[in-house]
């Protein structure tokens, strides 16, 4: 059971450890252990096959636990985000399992104002009321059951509340967007419609948990041939592909060439500072060191950050930054109450691309510096013993070292000629996530080959 309670939420396979009955149970335990009766909760699921059941039974268990229910339905993870601050409801739960295949399911659960809720800090005491329920029984309902409320029309004042943002210049595009049969084809086509100013190609747009064309998952350079293929066949302006629950999305150019998303973070953080000076801006410390540069050359704070939305999304509430970004693909915008949301980049580059006249390819040029492996995975028989072994080694060199999140390693300036790598431990895997950057391609692949040989092992294959 301990293996669907994640660090930053709850998911596993359906009908292993994660079955209706669980979900009725994690409304219980979220009604006994992190809110009290009388709260109210916003409730979304995505378009999974299972999603609606694990929606009914976790309501069920809410309500029976005296917390009653604003149900919005079918909507993207940033939906519920929303709905929490606009029906000013005491937290949240989006039924998903992101980007992962159509036999997982989950929970992201949130607080007050959309406030991320973690493992160490809540789930934990859900997991516990959980597993004491599955030994001795289901809990009986209480006096007074809390009631569901649902929630008409929710998507059109979503979309009315995000065209807010939009402040597009005179020149049209053509927009190629992948949605992988996730959630961005629930509400892209109706966001277009009201800009009729660009043109969508859309892709994968019907709603299907299945997945029967690509995973819905940007990250991996593979899900993003498609829609690299269509914008080079259709001469498209840009393209964009979503994950499955829509709050993370990638970028690729007018020529098909996709843009990292550390250098998309420093594209936008350009624009967050002419309207906000000085204000800091959050990158994660996977990042290429041009995505500081960049901030300071334009005014703004650079502040490194840890991996995963709930310590990013803490940071721009404790820095009062504006916006942020991380290399998996999650923008964190102030505006959208802290939180992350792919249609709120989308309307950022939009904004950017239709106020000039220089293609994207032109505004990422001058952030390609240098040269990055991007996220490599190994599996090693002791983690912290392997980034104990590197540690000791590079320490001998003179290295410049911290920890705040893994093992960050820095020998030299990159700006003349120096190096740095950072290596972790996944979240959600048993495996080692390494990321290299150097200033030159031969410099890279010299020391990847050295930092591989210290590691003992090959990247992992599928990941």
């Amino acid at each position: 059971m301990a293996g669907i309670f994640k660090a930053y939420d709850i998911r596993g396979i359906v009908g292993d450890f994660l079955t209706p009955r669980v979900a009725y149970l994690i409304g219980r335990a979220l009604a006994a252990r992190v809110f009290r009766a009388g709260d109210s909760l916003a409730l979304t699921h995505d378009m999974r096959t299972h999603s609606p059941e694990m929606f009914a039974e976790l309501s069920r268990g809410l309500r029976e636990g005296g917390v009653s229910t604003v149900e919005v339905g079918l909507a993207a993870t940033p939906m519920n985000y929303w709905a929490i601050n606009r029906y000013n409801t005491d937290g949240g739960v989006q039924v998903t399992a992101s980007h992962n295949g159509p036999t997982y399911n989950g929970f992201k659960v949130s607080g007050k104002n959309a406030t991320p809720m973690d493992y160490d800090g809540t789930l934990r005491y859900v997991e516990e009321y959980v597993l004491e329920a599955l030994e001795k029984g289901d809990p009986e309902p209480i006096e007074t059951q809390g009631q569901a409320q649902p929630v008409e029309g929710a998507l059109g004042e979503y979309l009315e509340w995000m065209n807010g943002f939009c402040a597009f210049g005179p020149k049209k595009l053509r927009v190629g967007i992948d949605a992988g049969n996730g959630m961005g084809g629930f509400f892209l086509s109706e966001f277009f419609a009201a800009h009729p100013q660009f043109e969508l190609v859309p892709l994968y747009f019907e709603l299907d948990g299945t997945f029967p064309n690509h995973e819905a998952d940007p990250l991996k350079a593979e899900n993003l041939h498609d829609v690299e293929n269509l914008v080079k066949e259709q001469k498209l302006d840009l393209g964009v592909a979503f994950d499955g629950d829509a709050d993370r999305c990638m970028f690729v150019d007018e020529n098909g060439l996709s843009v990292s998303s550390d250098l998309f973070t420093a594209l936008v953080a350009g624009g967050v500072l002419e309207k906000n000076p000085g204000t800091p801006v959050l990158y994660d410390l996977r990042s290429s060191q041009a995505v500081p540069q960049w901030i300071e050359e334009h005014g703004g704070t650079p502040v490194r950050g840890r991996v995963g939305h709930t310590f990013m999304k803490r940071l721009l509430k404790e820095t009062g930054a504006r916006f942020g970004g991380e290399l998996s693909g999650h923008y964190y915008f102030a505006d959208c109450y802290n939180t992350d949301s792919g249609l709120m980049a989308l309307i950022q580059v939009l904004n950017l691309l239709s106020s000039t006249d220089e293609p994207m390819s032109e505004h990422v040029a001058p952030l390609r510096r240098y040269s990055a492996t991007g996220e490599i995975n190994y599996r090693v028989e002791d983690a912290a013993a392997t980034r104990k072994k590197l540690e000791d080694h590079y320490a001998t060199q003179g290295a410049r070292l911290d920890h705040l999140d893994g093992l960050t390693v820095e020998l030299g300036d990159i700006k003349t000629g120096g190096w740095w790598f950072n290596l972790r431990s996944s979240n959600t895997e048993p495996l080692l996530r390494l990321n290299l950057e150097a200033p030159t391609i031969e410099l890279r692949d010299e020391k990847l080959k050295e930092v591989q040989e210290l590691l003992g092992a090959e990247p992992a294959v599928g990941h």
